[in-house]
């Protein structure tokens, strides 16, 4: 019997590379399209090297109906774990037409080639962000997706809107092959495989707070800017859910067997379940790394709430999914990569 082909939407990214050693040690066979925006093919290599199995790559843009076509044609695929897309919020803000035309309009071309070739399993990357801003502090999976603050956020509820939809008409039009889908909303994934040959690797100057303090503790930036110091928080800085990567991919093994399970669309979210602040994550820092981070407290950034973090009871109910690295795994392997990749796969 031959494994299960997995296509791979931005599998060449951060995320999407780690997901692709998870499915090729879990035997599955990976088919990655990324179109290299944000992202080296100098992963795919490593992802190769570490699992000692290949992989099949194709350069592509998920716009491109005619590269989809292609794929479907020549691999009979199982599902699609869809990770392609933009992520800089800020950037978002300043480039809203850009976000929508590639993180929205790229789905439909995908989910409307997957449903021509009758594949209809999808594993969405999508974020914490779609809840806005609730009252909460513990995010369920049952709050209200609406009101996030920044076009990538809204991307990724329009994208969940739009999946959301694709079972419904399934259920009027009684096909016999329902779409299967399952939305994973992640919280703030960190890390790096414990061998430290691949890792988070952003283009000019990183848009995250950990990469950020890697990147000052390695001496390639000179100081933290701590958006906020006044927060109602254990040492007034903001406070996050941090998931380790490998951690957060394992996830997407999990739902990859339920969607064997039933159909239709669910969410869940991939969380640690508990909050660091900000100068946690630099206390953590320099004890692992031995170095010292220098930051400066600044003014809070429009938008930032004081503490979120997740709730994953039901991702461990249903998928029997859970966190398994602490903050000091976190960090021990971000600084691994770092270290030994000062310039990232350049």
């Amino acid at each position: 019997m031959s494994a299960e082909k997995i296509l791979v939407t931005g599998g060449a990214g951060y995320i999407g590379s780690h997901a692709c050693i998870e499915l090729l040690e879990a035997g599955y066979d990976v088919i990655v399209i990324d179109n290299l925006s944000n992202s080296k093919p100098e992963s795919l290599a490593r992802v190769e090297k570490i699992t000692g199995k290949s992989l099949c790559f194709v350069q592509a843009d998920i716009r491109d109906k005619q590269a989809l076509n292609d794929i479907f044609n020549q691999h009979e695929i199982y599902a699609v774990l869809h990770f392609a897309g933009l992520k800089a919020v800020g950037e978002s803000c300043a480039q809203p037409i850009r976000y929508y035309q590639n993180n929205v309009y790229g789905t439909l071309v995908l989910t409307e080639m997957m449903q021509q070739f009758g594949i209809k399993k999808i594993i969405f990357s999508s974020s914490a962000t779609v809840y806005g801003e609730p009252d909460s502090v513990k995010y369920t999976e049952d709050l209200p997706v609406f009101g996030a603050t920044n076009p990538y956020g809204k991307s990724k509820a329009m994208v969940e809107d739009i999946l959301k939809d694709l079972p419904i008409a399934d259920d009027l039009s009684n096909y016999s092959n329902p779409w299967n889908i399952i939305l994973l909303r992640y919280f703030n994934p960190i890390g790096a495989h414990k061998s430290g040959l691949i890792g988070e690797d952003p283009n000019g100057i990183p848009n995250n707070l950990v990469p950020y303090v890697s990147q000052v503790a390695v001496g390639k930036l000179d100081q933290l800017s701590v958006f906020g110091g006044d927060y109602p928080t254990i040492d007034g800085t903001g406070v996050r859910d941090y998931i380790h990567v490998v951690d957060l991919v394992k996830g997407h093994i999990q739902a990859l067997q339920a969607l064997n399970n039933s159909s239709g669309c669910r969410a869940y979210n991939l969380g640690a379940g508990k909050g660091y602040s900000v100068l946690e994550i630099v206390s953590a820092f320099e004890r692992i790394t031995g170095k010292t981070i220098k930051y400066k407290i600044v003014e809070r950034r429009a938008g930032d709430i004081a503490e979120n973090y997740a709730d994953s009871s039901l991702a461990l109910r249903e998928l029997n999914w859970q966190t398994e690295k602490n903050l000091d795994d976190m960090v021990t392997d971000t600084w691994r990569w770092q270290s030994a990749n000062p310039n990232g796969y350049k």
